[in-house]
């Protein structure tokens, strides 16, 4: 429920009449605000049909499930999470640490070409270049009854994480129910009818996976399989499911490979699957055991205490935000429907529906203990699927987690913090191996084996800064939280990132900075370079470098740890190379002015230094603020969907909501409507196209930054409002420092009221477009000089390097309220704007 606060002057008496008026009040106000709220559900008029991008995705974080919805045969889609091809593995290309002498030299010389191919010989992996995701197969349940049917509707429920389907047919109501069970570790599909003995169906599973086999036995259906060999590496996972039927009234029984029941009441369906992984080192698990244990478990309960415990576990996550746009009429039409107009109507709700969505997936997707979210989440339905729904870390994977900390979902990092300590002890092999340096690191691409070696030609392979991107998600899960003993428990993987570059980087002998090479700008190429990406020195790789140093640093001063290292680290600092601006006015994505101002590469890379990282600042570098604006200009809006979920961030660091609203209108519109690919697949999936799941989780970082930023000194109130959103309210937002946004509130441009929680107590300076007073005795004072609160102390950037062709223009910002509160642990502190009614 929203936090409400009344404002009861507690020296004023008043009379039992009075009393009941102000209640009466205050229960009008509570109730309208909800009137304007509506469900946060999906739903749709029609089945899915055999299009896997309609059904509705459930999931605990292990087992994921795509509900189709269809009337005469329904079809559930299953994944279990650790089954991937192949099996243990690292694939470095051992040529790569005698070769590296003249490919640098090569690189140097600007024969860029030639050095291309020399990586792809000796950097490139000659072993896998990565294994895939797969999926587990479908369960089949055909219904008797005919394809008739009225009153149809299904709907996926982001409150309860269930997925519901009725229709009526032969004058019966028919209803369907699914979740993936957080507590139980099972799929369970509980069916009934209105009328008594009317459910009768036959249920079959059926899979792409080649080595799989069915069998029907006298409660339901057993699954063994196992997963597929892979570009030299042999497929070692078993996995094993059990389909258990628990009917009431009729009849049932095995036929061949299927389970038939007739004529019963209610049934309820549980599916248990299991692997025999363990880590990505250890497959001697046992799926024969771990399947029958979720299942005895599981079968024991009741279908209402399932659900009760599922959804208790869900909502502890789920119900930290809450979020309201305003509702229009077009709040209560079909989601598809309301895909399709959204970019040229008017429905505010459909955005806070997505932003719910896409923290639901992840609540779905990132379990405490289980593996990260792929490319595709935990929903796959190909034995080959696109980019092998494995794990792209040159941006991808890190997008999927840059809600986790702010919108309140915390613990749903913990699986990507897992895997940066599995890649640790992979990627130390590849960093002596091929670079013959000490530390780890890895290249862009990894799966559930953790191989670290590069990938896919040296044209996307070659970029190695994975450890250092990787590794800023330990240091911002501080930030956040203030958990010292997370930072302690993970400062050897950030000193191990930081150490890597420490010995790798070499001088650039034009202007003796310290740089990567060889390196790339991701997946893009600069012009003059022969086609080649190869470099030396990019600039998002400087400013990466950049961050691990200063992150490192900070880590080891609070530990008081590494005092040799720090100083070490401290003067690698000072020699890498600054950012540079360009002949166009333009943020330079080389250290050579290389741009193209009509290139609108999906990649932006260079501009990591504004987001997700700090570097650039409108308040303390304005000149690499306006340069970054017009890099953002020249790229062009419409891209792939994870490129433009990247955008709406951009754009909210800008502290223009406008332009990053009109982006979320790019991104939720129908797949093929935008000409330069993105938009939505009517279950809102994001579609790079195909399904990326990286663009959901992207939006709904974006929507964040657009409502509360506080990256940069301050916790920053609505900093990117669109105008369309002219009232507002949202709560549960996570600041850096331990604040809570509890609750904020604004109409017409303005903050009408904020809640701020402090967790960890110290200074709170909050940024608003209008002036805030605060309530009862909080004192407030004026915000001057740098924010005293060390989780807001910046380390700086090095001065731009302004071409002489550049014009230096430096747009002016309008000026805002800014003020500081000291702030107990634990303490709640409640501020009006000037616009209070």
């Amino acid at each position: 429920m929203w936090h409400y606060y009344s404002n009861i002057n507690k020296k004023l008496e008043m009379n039992k009449k009075n009393l009941y008026v102000l209640l009466l009040i205050m229960l009008c106000n509570v109730t309208g605000y909800a009137q304007q709220s509506t469900r946060m559900q999906l739903w749709y008029d029609h089945p899915s049909g055999e299009v896997w991008e309609n059904a509705l995705p459930l999931g605990n974080g292990r087992l994921g499930a795509m509900v189709y919805g269809n009337v005469d045969t329904e079809r559930i889609a299953l994944n279990e999470a650790t089954l991937w091809s192949g099996s243990p593995n690292q694939n470095n290309n051992l040529k790569a640490l005698s070769a590296l002498p003249e490919i640098r030299k090569l690189i140097f010389e600007g024969q860029y070409k030639k050095a291309e191919n020399l990586a792809n010989e000796a950097i490139i992996s000659k072993k896998s270049q990565g294994q895939m995701f797969e999926p587990v197969g479908d369960l089949k349940i055909a219904f008797d009854g005919g394809t008739a049917y009225n009153e149809y509707k299904r709907t996926l429920d982001l409150d309860s994480a269930l997925s519901t389907t009725t229709y009526v047919q032969n004058d019966v109501q028919f209803k369907r129910e699914v979740f993936t069970s957080f507590t139980d570790q099972v799929v369970v599909i509980h069916l009934t009818a209105s009328r008594p003995g009317k459910l009768s169906f036959t249920s079959f599973f059926t899979s792409v996976e080649p080595q799989i086999d069915v069998k029907a036995y006298k409660e339901g259906l057993m699954i063994h399989g196992k997963s597929i060999d892979h570009e030299g590496v042999e497929g070692a996972v078993t996995f094993n499911s059990n389909v258990r039927f628990k009917v009431d009234g009729g009849d049932s029984y095995a036929a061949d490979s299927s389970f038939v029941v007739k004529k019963a009441n209610e049934v309820t369906i549980f599916v248990s699957i299991a692997t025999n992984f363990n880590n990505y080192h250890d497959l001697s698990g046992n799926p024969e055991k771990r399947v029958a244990a979720y299942m005895d478990n599981a079968f024991a309960k009741t279908y209402s205490s399932l659900l009760k415990a599922h959804v208790a576990y869900y909502q502890k996550y789920f119900n930290r935000v809450h979020i309201n746009l305003g509702t229009t009429a077009a709040a209560h039409l079909p989601t598809d429907q309301r895909l399709k107009s959204f970019a040229t109507g008017n429905d505010p709700q459909l955005v806070a529906l997505y932003y719910q969505f896409g923290r639901y997936l992840l609540i779905s997707a990132s379990q405490p203990g289980g593996q990260p979210a792929t490319l595709q989440g935990l929903w796959n339905n190909k034995l080959f699927p696109p980019w092998d729904s494995k794990y792209t870390i040159n941006i991808n994977t890190e997008m999927n987690y840059w809600p986790a900390e702010k919108a309140n979902l915390s613990e749903m990092g913990q699986p990507l913090f897992a895997m940066i300590k599995d890649l640790s002890v992979m990627g130390a092999q590849t960093a002596k191996q091929m670079y013959g340096v000490r530390g780890w690191m890895a290249h862009h691409n990894t799966d559930i084996w953790r191989s670290t070696g590069a990938v896919d030609g040296a044209f996307w392979g070659l970029w190695s800064n994975g450890g250092g991107w990787l590794s800023r998600h330990l240091w911002e899960h501080y930030l956040y939280t203030g958990d010292k003993a997370f930072l302690e428990m993970n400062y050897p993987l950030m000193k191990g990132a930081a150490l890597f570059y420490a010995d790798v980087l070499v001088e650039d002998p034009v202007n003796h900075w310290l740089v990567l090479c060889p390196d790339m700008s991701p997946e893009n190429a600069p012009k003059d370079h022969e086609g080649a990406s190869i470099t030396a020195g990019s600039t998002m790789s400087n400013q990466i470098v950049f961050d691990i140093f200063s992150q490192t640093i900070k880590a080891a001063r609070l530990l008081n740890r590494d005092r040799k290292f720090i100083d070490t680290l401290e003067n690698l600092r000072r020699r890498l190379p600054p950012m540079h601006i360009g002949q166009y006015g333009q943020l330079q994505e080389w250290l050579e002015d290389l741009d193209n101002p009509t290139d609108h590469h999906r990649h932006i890379s260079h501009l990591y230094g504004l987001f997700p990282s700090n570097q650039i600042s409108p308040y303390r570098t304005p000149r690499l603020f306006d340069a970054a604006k017009r890099t953002l200009i020249q790229r062009g809006d419409i891209s792939t969907g994870w490129s433009m979920a990247w955008k709406i961030n951009w754009w909210a660091r800008m502290l223009d909501g406008n332009h990053a609203y009109m982006l979320i209108q790019n991104q939720l519109s129908p797949v093929g409507t935008n000409a330069g690919g993105g938009g939505s697949y009517n279950n809102l999936f994001d579609a790079h196209p195909p399904f990326q799941i990286d663009g959901n989780f992207g939006c709904v970082s974006g929507i964040t930054e657009m409502l509360m930023q506080s990256q940069d000194g301050t916790v920053n109130l609505i900093p990117a409002l669109p105008d369309r959103w002219t009232k507002g309210r949202i709560s549960g937002l996570q600041a850096i420092g331990g604040f809570e946004i509890m609750d904020l509130k604004w109409k017409e441009g303005r903050v009408t009221e904020v809640v701020v929680k402090s967790t960890l107590g110290g200074n709170l300076r909050l940024r608003s477009p209008n002036n805030l007073k605060a309530e009862g005795d909080v004192r407030i004072r004026k915000a001057v000089g740098e924010n005293p609160n060390p989780f807001y102390q910046n380390v700086g950037t090095p001065k731009p390097v302004i071409s002489p062709k550049a014009t230096d223009v430096v747009k002016s910002l309008k000026p805002t309220f800014e003020c500081d509160i000291q702030t107990r642990k634990g303490g709640v502190y409640r501020l009006y704007g000037d616009s209070r009614p």
